[in-house]
């Protein structure tokens, strides 16, 4: 089915009955559980109205069925499943049997099971398999706990697949995750779901998103690209259809719909599903069969009161700042604020110092303490050491003397003797918010500080002498926010024209959220590019985050995004820094990627995002077919080598008829026409001079089967302008025929992007200073420069299509 084609959600969204659904968690509530057994899954797939799942009867432990009873099942075999909440892998310790339907084999398979069981499954504990219930148990100790702990057995009515073929089976689960809320996925299950998971490529076997953030028409088209949907769409050799379209979404909307109704995010759920797994679905002629289920839930806990955000615009925009911590004695860590406030362009006469025993400080009025105050400071920046933060806190919130407070401290739920303390100040910060117009917003704790060019002020404890910094008014369209203050400003050391307008390091998150900085940002005008360096969000602050990156989006500007924690090891290290917890990596990226924000690999990769969105944001992307060119031919070659990788995927632009010969003409004013074979990509030969590869590039980019240019500008080019300082003047590229000056001129009038490459030493950085100060961007190689530049256009295009679903 294309996509064109596919059915409306709504009427493919199945009638759920929350009311019975309901009821089963209230039944096993009232038993001490917070799980269901797989019979009372089975009921809530068939009150969930997607599917109809197979008959089963829960044979209890110690009951005495009569042989009507034991052939209630058609058929001529039945399944029978050990029940215990403690068994989950039940086949692997012969918890799982298929029987001839028939009493008496019915009863002496049930029976063996009961005792059999226990005994697999204890032997299998004691060779290392831990299990928290009975991790002090051996012998017959652990075997009778086992045994007390088994309800009894399902007996299952059998269900042949049509197929036991690789990758015939389907799991679909929905789960609670701390940072996105319901989250649901869907690919190849079976005993291998997760081995499938590790080892095939990215989406391939496993897809999952946000359900708050998808219908099921949406997560079908992301679970379209899946093997497992290739499967049983008979899109494969050797295989047949044996399941629709139409099933799939419907099943897909039922989760999803159930997922939104028992989330932690609805004020009004009655339960929370923790965790709603089948695995697998088979497919029975045209039926999809769970043959497997699970369902944790648990009460909902009270929602976090909402953070009055819209004060972000205080803190950025302040026309009073106060500061705490200033040495008049030294320079310490609040002096170095002080000084970059002031020297960002700040009125000394609109700042205040809280300092007792003095009335003035370098023409600085004042104060002893925060009830001294003379107004009501739009930002307040506390630069003292962390035992001091809950008392100031306090008198923040008594005084009410701020309207925004930027916490500097580290130490705030870094270590295991300052957890209580930042709880104790984030619990305060929080009743705050639930009283009249909410209080003060606060940035941190462990934040580095932030710099606002349109506020005209910058708070980074970090000197000039360390980090200079590009002061004064000029057009800035990117804001960068980071977790890590230290990975903000090691980009801008190494990458100098960066240059945001905003600089936002959030640090602990004590209070303000990634969530809430970008959700205020996407509403501003001047900003094109959001970039995000992430840890860890807070409770629900993913689904926040997600959303705003989305209205963001919406709205048309471009987020990067770079996570960190995918591994275990990177979850370990951020877990200890800014006091974060690294979510799931799969969920967060397939999220953030829904949301229509570009995610980046690699540190350089979100670098280079970033420069190109700074400089391309206004051009138009049309498609993503690439004419690439240079004067040597290696970078020509390797600008189509990497057009492919598993991330994203360009293709090389058939050039016209019309393009080629314009080209032709260009390269026979300078007799090169008999030296160049034209073609895509372009080897414009050595001797092609500046005029040639200005020309050339025009011709590109007007070409109407061309999308975006890539262009090698051969640094060490003996016919190239190239060079800062050349004494003769025959390289200088301040030449108004140089590249340096007419390449910039063509691009300014260019829709379409154009990406340089500079391939060569430090000799040349001037070179690539000057283009990027005209707002070209320039990479320092062709491959990274053209992944960078697929990257993004699959980004824009990505966001395009999203904008298209909304108009």
């Amino acid at each position: 089915m294309d996509a064109a084609t596919t059915p409306h959600s709504a009427s493919l969204t199945p009638n759920i009955d929350f009311q019975k659904i309901t009821e089963l968690f209230c039944q096993a509530e009232e038993q001490g559980r917070d799980f269901l057994f797989e019979h009372e899954s089975y009921a809530l797939l068939r009150y969930s109205g997607a599917e109809t799942p197979p008959k089963a009867v829960l044979l209890e432990k110690g009951c005495r069925p009569s042989d009507e009873e034991l052939t209630v099942m058609p058929g001529d075999r039945v399944v029978l499943k050990i029940v215990s909440p403690a068994i989950i892998h039940k086949t692997e310790v012969g918890g799982v049997r298929i029987v001839e339907n028939s009493p008496e084999r019915i009863r002496s398979s049930w029976r063996r099971m009961m005792y059999e069981v226990p005994e697999q499954y204890a032997e299998m504990i004691e060779r290392g398999s831990v299990h928290a219930a009975y991790q002090d148990l051996r012998g017959d100790e652990l075997r009778r706990a086992i045994g007390a702990d088994i309800r009894g057995v399902l007996m299952v009515q059998f269900m042949p697949p049509d197929s036991e073929a690789f990758g015939n089976e389907m799991i679909v689960g929905i789960r609670n995750t701390r940072e996105f809320g319901m989250v649901v996925s869907a690919g190849l299950g079976g005993t291998d779901t997760e081995l499938y998971a590790e080892r095939f490529r990215k989406g391939q076997a496993i897809v999952a998103a946000s359900t708050a953030m998808t219908d099921g028409i949406d997560f079908f088209e992301l679970f379209r690209q899946t093997i497992s949907y290739k499967k049983l769409a008979g899109l494969t050799r050797g295989q047949r259809r044996i399941v629709t379209d139409e099933q799939l979404i419907e099943c897909l909307s039922s989760f999803i719909a159930m997922a939104n109704y028992y989330s932690p995010a609805n004020p009004a759920a009655p339960y929370v599903i923790e965790e709603l797994e089948i695995n697998p679905f088979a497919f029975t002629d045209y039926l999809m069969v769970p043959l497997d289920g699970m369902c944790r839930f648990a009460r909902p806990k009270p929602l976090p009161p909402a953070r009055p955000y819209h004060k972000i615009e205080n803190l950025l925009h302040p026309q009073t700042i106060g500061i705490v911590g200033v040495s008049i004695s030294r320079v310490n860590f609040g002096r170095i604020i002080l000084q970059n406030i002031v020297a960002n362009g700040f009125e000394r006469s609109d700042i205040r110092i809280i300092r007792s025993g003095v009335e003035d400080f370098e023409g600085i009025r004042c104060v002893a303490d925060l009830a001294s105050l003379d107004c009501k400071v739009d930002l307040l920046v506390i630069a003292v050491g962390s035992e001091k933060v809950p008392e100031l806190v306090d008198q923040i919130l008594k005084f009410d003397c701020a309207e925004s407070v930027l916490l500097i401290p580290g130490g705030m739920g870094e270590t295991v003797e300052s957890v209580d303390r930042a709880a104790r100040v984030t619990a305060r910060i929080a009743r705050a918010h639930r009283e009249g117009d909410g209080g003060p917003v606060f940035l941190g704790a462990n934040s580095l500080g932030v710099v606002s060019h349109p506020g005209k002020f910058d708070t980074l404890f970090i000197p000039d002498a360390k980090l200079p910094k590009q002061r004064g008014d000029r057009r800035r369209n990117a804001a960068f926010v980071s977790q890590s203050g230290a990975f903000m400003i090691t980009r801008l050391s190494k990458r100098p024209e960066l240059d945001p307008a905003y600089m936002i390091s959030v640090g602990n998150q004590n209070d303000l959220t990634l969530g809430d900085v970008v959700s205020y940002l996407k509403d501003d005008p001047e900003i094109d590019t959001i970039a995000v360096y992430a840890e860890g969000f807070n409770h629900l602050d993913g689904l926040e985050f997600g959303r705003a990156v989305k209205g963001a989006v919406l709205g048309g500007k471009d987020v990067i995004f770079y996570k960190a924690g995918r591994t275990e090891e990177g979850k370990s290290a951020t877990s200890g820094h800014t006091a974060s917890l690294a979510g799931d990596y799969m969920v967060c990226e397939s999220c953030i990627r829904q949301a229509g924000g570009i995610v980046a690999y690699t540190f350089s990769e979100f670098e280079d995002l970033l420069v190109l969105s700074q400089r391309l944001h206004g051009k138009q992307v049309n498609g993503d077919r690439l004419a690439a060119l240079s004067g040597a031919g290696f970078e020509a070659v390797g600008m189509a080598d990497n057009i492919q990788s598993d991330d994203f995927a360009l293709t090389m632009a058939e050039l016209s008829n019309d393009t080629a010969e314009k080209i032709r003409e260009i390269l026979a004013a300078k007799q090169l026409d008999s030296l160049v074979d034209i073609k895509n990509p372009l080897d414009i030969n050595p001797g092609a001079d500046d005029e040639v590869h200005v020309q050339t590039v025009k011709c590109l980019a007007e070409d109407p089967g061309v999308d975006a240019v890539v262009v090698g500008l051969d640094p060490l080019s003996p016919a190239m302008r190239t060079l800062a300082d050349c004494k003769a003047g025959r390289y200088d590229f301040n030449n108004p025929s140089s590249i340096a000056v007419t390449m910039p001129a063509l691009l300014s009038g260019l829709d379409k992007p154009v990406v340089g490459v500079v391939d060569g030493g430090k000799l040349y950085d001037p070179l690539v200073d000057e283009l990027m100060s005209k707002n070209m961007p320039v990479f320092r190689s062709s491959d990274r420069a053209v992944r960078a530049l697929a990257l993004y256009l699959e980004g824009r295009l990505s966001a395009e299509r999203l904008r298209s679903k909304h108009r």
